[in-house]
């Protein structure tokens, strides 16, 4: 998850914490051969990452974490390209796929005002004009310009939900509520379809006997 996104109103943070760390980063793959690795940001945070800064990499397995100094670090191809203290060699590297690059919770960056914390949105509860819709298991990246907001009623009902500045009025996350006024239909147009629906869709239509 990233770090931190734009939001409207000022929020109250409240840390992800995985056993009292948060996640940068993850390790995608090796860079060049001497002990460079390719990382995913998970950090909007402007100049988050600095030579001399000190990480954590938790394995894949997530059973042990290992402190690493970044010893040199530049961007390539929209990852982030790091360089460690005694990390010198491909197979060094290699031990590092897959690996999240985190910090303790108490060096959880500074946000400006307006922004929020991803890991404050999870488990909020969504209010549309005031209605209750559900609340968010996930936030993802990527299909277009704004986060993409999974929401889950009571029911089990999902709706996928852009967090948008023109549908947002406010973010209160010590009281776990999302407040937004979403335009009439959006709700209904962005249901991803049950299984059950999907298989329906699936399958041929049985021609009536005449």
């Amino acid at each position: 998850m990233r770090e931190g996104i734009r939001a409207l109103a000022p929020v109250v943070p409240d840390p992800e914490t995985n056993g009292g760390f948060i996640t940068l980063a993850r390790v995608i793959k090796t860079q060049g051969r001497h002990g460079e690795v390719a990382a995913e940001v998970h950090s909007d945070i402007p100049d988050r990452f600095a030579v001399g800064m000190k990480l954590f990499a938790l394995s894949k397995e997530q059973l042990a974490r290992r402190e690493l100094e970044i010893e040199d670090l530049w961007s390539h191809k929209g990852l982030l390209v790091l360089k460690f203290v005694g990390v010198d060699s491909m197979s060094d590297a290699e031990a590092l796929i897959g690996s999240e690059l985190q910090v303790p919770r108490a060096q959880r960056a500074e946000l400006e005002p307006g922004w929020t914390f991803v890991s404050d949105l999870v488990g909020c509860i969504v209010f549309d004009h005031g209605k209750e819709i559900g609340r968010i298991a996930d936030v993802q990246f990527g299909a277009g310009e704004a986060p993409l907001l999974i929401i889950v009623s009571e029911a089990g009902k999902k709706f996928d939900v852009p967090f948008a500045e023109e549908y947002l009025e406010g973010v209160d996350a010590a009281q776990q509520q999302v407040r937004m006024n979403l335009p009439e239909g959006m709700l209904e147009i962005n249901t991803p379809m049950t299984t059950e629906e999907k298989e329906h869709q699936a399958r041929p239509e049985k021609r009536k006997k005449r």
